[in-house]
């Protein structure tokens, strides 16, 4: 049965990529059947995931190229929780998508969009069912040429190509390294095996450096992250919104597989990807606060959801190498549960912010602002993300952000001081992430829901079709139903934490809400009372008054002006020659694109003049 979903899901998701390619020229109904031949797919391989976690492991071998190469899944319950999060985040970017097409270029780029969505979901399931090397490689590359075709959809527009660019060359030099590391690995061991027992330590060594830069370029790991703000800003929303959502877990599941079960890790590996994951969440926050472009903030945000799931592993590393068995435990849990935590609610915000996107036509939060009496449903369900991805109680990002906290705490025990100041001081980047990611995301839903328009284009704005709010709200009932049943989801899966039960905290904030709305309709006045309020002598407040974006996070630009590099720029001219009277004036800021200026562009600058050497002979 269980290898009947598998099979079923993975025919299906092949059909429905060959039948929008076929009938590109079909019209809207060739798009929607294959994002309804995709929707039963994800519903197969949910059954099928399910079916192994619960179960026993499954071995196939689909295909043999030649003697040594072949196409084979070994699904056991590491790989079937990640495929879970592939396709329960694959089945609502679907439903979205059957309103979110209609809003695209052509019915022709729908057709064509759906299907390679549907071959970009199933290379990601195949990476992480890969049982070998060549396999693993096979897919990865299909994985990486799909998501590069979905991301350029709106290939005219001079941002993609640019976009485009960067994640091509990022995204090759990752199966660079992959490569290479196969390489290493067949010549030690002389087959595509995923394994490397009995293996010297340089070899180890080697092997793990190759990995992490190959996976760590697709979870976009800061230096290594470029691609992952353009990208996302040049996508479509619901690809985004599997891209960040989904793809950026298969880097993570590839690097937990070699860590569990082919190599035989070294502490300073951990001490490795615990400091990147404390530089990728820290920074991520920082340049997130910055941005104006609501899903540039988003992407940055991923940047610094990835770094605290790498936060978790590097703990897993160093806990199992000094013996803290439990504690290795709860930082791996809280690694994969927070990857599941931010699978469902970024791509949940993803979702909703393309909504909104659309319904403005801009990406600039500046010019929005008042959508919450516009787009009720839309606000509610962003406004779920925010609060999970902020890690307030009693929300999914809350659960997996206390377990990682609980790891830091209880790494007193640890003999090693050197050890103990460096997990001391990443916990203190830990908190100061939390922080600013709860500040980032008060400014950004409170100058897009809150206030009034401050465009014509935004007052204006209407809510979006149903499919586009039942996508989300799904993937808002999930960050709600994790955070709340977190210990019990833990104790059926066969793991125990030493986790509160948030499902009485619900209980008791239900009672409170209905007897605060109660009280309210009991004794509030049946009358209201309107009264002109003061207004500093203007006759009447307008949007100009409010709070922008780009004030809201001004303090916090001051703070961090030396990595921002902030500089000011004003330009004034005045009525009279004493300068008294002011005419009118202009302001700037402009803030320095560290990686972009001092590595990316000296980098594409030096291959530049080799190429045009090279021309020239």
């Amino acid at each position: 049965m269980t290898a009947g979903f598998w099979l079923g899901g993975g025919i299906l998701l092949l059909f429905a990529a060959l039948a929008g390619i076929v009938f590109n020229h079909g019209g809207k109904k060739v798009w929607q059947a294959v994002l309804w031949l995709i929707i039963a797919a994800a519903v197969c391989l949910i059954c099928g995931s399910l079916g192994v976690f619960f179960g026993n492991p499954l071995d196939i071998s689909l295909w043999s190229i030649a003697p040594g190469l072949d196409i084979a899944f070994y699904i056991d319950r590491l790989a079937s929780f990640f495929i879970l999060i592939i396709s329960l985040v694959s089945l609502c970017v679907a439903i979205y998508s059957l309103g979110y097409n209609n809003h695209l270029f052509s019915n022709e780029r729908a057709n064509l969009l759906s299907a390679f969505m549907g071959i970009f979901i199933f290379s990601m399931a195949g990476v992480v069912a890969s049982a070998n090397t060549f396999s693993l490689l096979f897919f990865w590359e299909i994985m990486a040429l799909s998501s590069f075709f979905l991301m350029m959809n709106d290939y005219q527009a001079v941002f993609t190509q640019r976009a485009g660019v960067y994640y091509f060359v990022l995204t090759q030099l990752s199966t660079v390294f992959l490569m290479l590391m196969a390489v290493v690995m067949y010549i030690q061991n002389g087959s595509f095996e995923l394994s490397l027992d009995g293996a010297p330590s340089g070899i180890q060594s080697l092997v793990f450096v190759l990995a992490f830069l190959a996976f760590g370029i697709k979870a976009g790991i800061i230096p290594l992250h470029k691609w992952l703000p353009y990208a996302h800003s040049a996508s479509p929303s619901n690809i985004s919104a599997l891209m960040s959502g989904v793809m950026l877990k298969v880097a993570i599941y590839g690097l937990v597989r070699f860590l569990m079960d082919v190599l035989s890790p070294e502490i300073w590996w951990g001490v490795v990807i615990l400091l990147l994951g404390a530089v990728s969440a820290l920074l991520g926050v920082i340049y997130a606060l910055k941005e104006h472009d609501l899903k540039t903030l988003l992407a940055f945000h991923s940047i610094e959801n990835i770094g605290i799931i790498l936060m978790g592993i590097g703990l897993y590393v160093i806990f199992g190498l000094y013996g803290q068995d439990t504690l290795a435990l709860l930082a791996l849990g809280s690694a994969l549960f927070h990857s599941l935590n931010h699978a469902i609610f970024k791509s949940l915000l993803f979702m909703t912010a393309g909504s909104v996107v659309m319904a403005v036509g801009d990406r600039n939060i500046e010019k929005m602002g008042g959508l919450v009496k516009l787009m009720p449903y839309t606000s509610v369900i962003f406004l779920v993300g925010a609060v999970s991805i902020s890690a307030l109680p009693p929300f999914n990002g809350f659960m997996s952000e206390l377990m990682l906290f609980e790891s830091f705490f209880q790494s007193f025990s640890l003999a090693e001081s050197s050890i103990k100041i460096l997990l001391f001081s990443v916990l203190a980047i830990l908190a100061l992430t939390s922080a600013l990611a709860a500040a980032c995301f008060v400014k950004a839903f409170g100058a897009v829901f809150l206030a009034m328009p401050r465009s014509q284009e935004a007052a204006s704005a209407k809510e979006v079709s149903k499919s586009m709010i039942i996508g989300p709200a799904i993937l808002a009932v999930a960050c709600l139903v994790l955070g709340l049943f977190a210990v019990q989801v833990f104790q059926s899966a066969g793991y125990s934490f030493d986790l509160p039960d948030m499902s009485l905290v619900g209980l008791v904030l239900v009672i409170f809400g209905v007897l605060v709305f109660g009280m309210v309709r009991l004794f509030s006045p049946r009358k209201s009372r309107r009264s002109e309020t003061w207004a500093c002598g203007y006759i009447r407040p307008t949007p100009r008054f409010e709070y922008t974006a780009t004030g809201f996070a001004e303090p916090l630009f001051q703070i961090f002006r030396l990595i921002y590099r902030t500089r000011h720029y004003n330009e004034r001219s005045y009525e009279d020659n004493q300068q008294a009277i002011f005419k009118q004036g202009k302001s700037a800021i402009h803030t320095l694109k560290f990686f972009d200026e001092y590595i990316y562009l000296p980098i594409a600058g030096f291959f530049g003049r080799i190429s045009r050497f090279v021309s020239r002979l």
